[in-house]
Parts: C-alpha cells; structure tokens; sequence
C-alpha cells in the first residue's frame, strides 16, 4: 500500500515507523531497512526517510558524525533512488550546515543520472530559503563551469532565494546572459520568469535586465514574465494585464 493510500493517523505512525527504522540502523551500523525506504518506488515512502534523517541530524549531536559517514557511504550506490534520496538528505542537513555536506553535492551535480541531478537542485532550492549566504556562494563559484549542465543547475538553483530576494541573485544570473548552451540560456530565461512574479520583484528585474549588455535577452524575459503572470494570476503580485500594458508603454 502506499503512503498515501493510507489514512492520515495511518501515516503518521508510518512516518513513526520509518524515522524509528533509520535511529536504530544508525546506532547498530547496519542500513537494510533504511537502505530499503530509500529505494522504494513511492516517492514519499522516500520523501520520510530523508526528511527523517533530516530531523535525526538535529535532534540527535551524537548521531551527526554516524549520518554523515552513512551519507558518504552510500552517495554512490548503485541504485539511482538512493543517491538520489541521499541527496535529498543533504539538502535537509544543508539548511543548517551547508559545509559539512557541500562535497556531497558537489557529486551529486555531477551525477550520471538526471533524478540525482535533479534532487541537487532541489536540495540547493531548499537550503537556499533558510541557508542564502553558503548556498548563493555554492551557486556563485560553480556558475562559470566548463559544464553547461552544472551551470544550468546552479541558475535554477537560485530561483526560490530570487522570488523572495532577487538582488541578492540577479548579479549572479547575469553572468550568463551570453551563455552559447541553448539549454542553460533557456534555464536563465526561464529563472529570470520564476522570479518576477513575486511581490516587490516584477520592477527590479525588469529594470536591471534592460540594462544588461545582451540585448536579446528583454524581448524573450518580456514574453516570458506575460506567460508567467498568466499561468501563475493566483500567485502574482500584478494582473497578466498590468504587465501587458507596462511593456507597451515601455515600447512606446
């Protein structure tokens, strides 16, 4: 049965259950049951275990060291869900400690398959929220990369701190506003988008993008941020026709 097939006091003694597996595997070193939640094909039996190990990291100091060497024991594995679990993990760990996992990421990013990759980002997003200093800086000296598959990870890294901070990223975007990979240009098209649609952050972008040196990039935000508004008018700070007016008038 999955997880949420189950009732809502169903999963919570199933999320008892889990986190109760992970401490007992980690005081006796062995990892079956752990390992077990971590492989299983229901994306919350996996979303428990890591936001599991999350909570042990912070309730238990004596178990901080024990996770970390599970964590590094296991980045590797075979099976792509649990690396990928794994990373989820350190995003958890990351909002509150972003150096002693910063390796972990690091492979993670470079990861052979996208799910991994995938979760990087997602764990980055996360600790970025409550952790912007380290992780703006992960994204910073990673963003110039000979990798254009790491570079757009690090632009769609930023995008959650950007919706609710974008002068802290927007300096860090504009580095790739030349960028010759179609798919990291279309990552900061895209992020740039994400990013305008929150309150106090439509007019700031707008006004540091028409400055930027490629000036190809305005036409395409500008039809972006009118999609976004669209898509996103529950959630905007300004009605899609606001933003429809604002840039003919700029055209005009």
């Amino acid at each position: 049965m999955r997880f949420y097939d189950l009732s809502k006091e169903e999963r919570e003694l199933k999320y008892k259950e889990i986190q109760n597996d992970i401490l007992n595997d980690l005081k006796n070193n062995k990892y079956n049951k752990t390992l077990d939640y971590f492989n299983d094909d229901d994306t919350y039996i996996r979303k428990a275990g890591y936001i599991g190990v999350g909570k042990l990291y912070n309730q238990f100091s004596e178990l901080q060291k024990d996770i970390i060497l599970f964590l590094n024991r296991y980045i590797k594995d075979d099976r792509e869900k649990v690396r990928q679990t794994i990373i989820y993990c350190c995003g958890e760990i990351a909002v509150t400690n972003f150096e002693i996992i910063e390796n972990l990421i690091k492979v993670g990013i470079t990861d052979k398959h996208h799910s991994v990759k995938n979760a990087s980002t997602g764990a980055l997003k996360k600790a970025g929220e409550k952790n912007p200093k380290e992780i703006i800086k992960f994204c910073s000296d990673n963003i110039t990369s000979e990798n254009p598959e790491i570079r757009k990870l690090m632009c769609h890294s930023l995008e959650l701190r950007g919706r609710t901070h974008p002068e802290e990223i927007i300096n860090i975007l504009k580095i790739l506003q030349c960028d010759k990979d179609k798919k990291v240009f279309e990552m900061l098209i895209h992020v740039l988008g994400q990013i305008s649609y929150k309150k106090g952050c439509f007019h700031f972008v707008e006004k540091e993008i028409r400055d930027w040196d490629n000036k190809d990039i305005y036409p395409l935000y500008k039809d972006e941020v009118i999609e976004v508004h669209g898509r996103y008018e529950k959630f905007s700070e300004f009605k899609q026709e606001y933003i429809i007016d604002f840039f003919f008038q700029k055209a005009n």
